[in-house]
């Protein structure tokens, strides 16, 4: 996979991995992609943790639970739901990312949203190692970046925190 620019290094950083179960072939293989975008940006195998939950709707619990009972830097959440007869697509899509979204703001962490939403099968394994990428790989890069991000603002904060005490004294 080719991004716009490089991906950053992630040797100090600690990811937490939870997977739908659900559409497992899907799932599995964004976890593939995932890891292994990880691993090439230099994250350590110990510092790469993996949980399962049963379906998509279930990610942001599992997200919830990486951030309150680890010390990762960022979650990826990775799913995938595939548009049925129902509107229970429609349900499962908009409560997980409304989910994600409500974590990212409440635990100040990255959580990125590796989920596909598809028409159908065909559409899914095509964006998950298939003819349109893998949408894991994707999601690895937006957790690293987001990362590196956070580590930037809070060092430039500690920084101009520290300028202000010296120049107070």
């Amino acid at each position: 996979m080719q991004f716009s620019s490089p991906v950053p290094q992630a040797y100090d950083m600690k990811f937490g991995i939870v997977v739908a179960e659900w559409n497992g072939e899907v799932t599995e293989a964004l976890l593939k992609g995932a890891v292994a975008t990880l691993r090439k940006a230099g994250c350590a195998e110990h510092n790469i943790l993996i949980k399962y939950v049963p379906g998509t709707f279930e990610l942001s619990l599992g997200a919830q639970f990486f951030a309150e009972y680890t010390d990762v830097d960022a979650v990826i959440a990775l799913g995938c739901v595939v548009q049925g007869e129902t509107r229970h697509f429609d349900y499962i899509c908009s409560g997980v990312t409304q989910g994600i979204v409500q974590l990212q703001i409440a635990w100040n962490m990255p959580i990125s949203f590796g989920v596909l939403t598809t028409e159908n099968m065909e559409q899914a394994l095509a964006r998950a190692g298939g003819e349109h990428g893998n949408k894991g790989d994707e999601a690895a890069v937006a957790a690293i970046n987001m990362v590196k991000l956070q580590n930037e603002m809070e060092q430039s904060a500690e920084n101009l925190n520290r300028d202000v005490v010296s120049n107070v004294n």
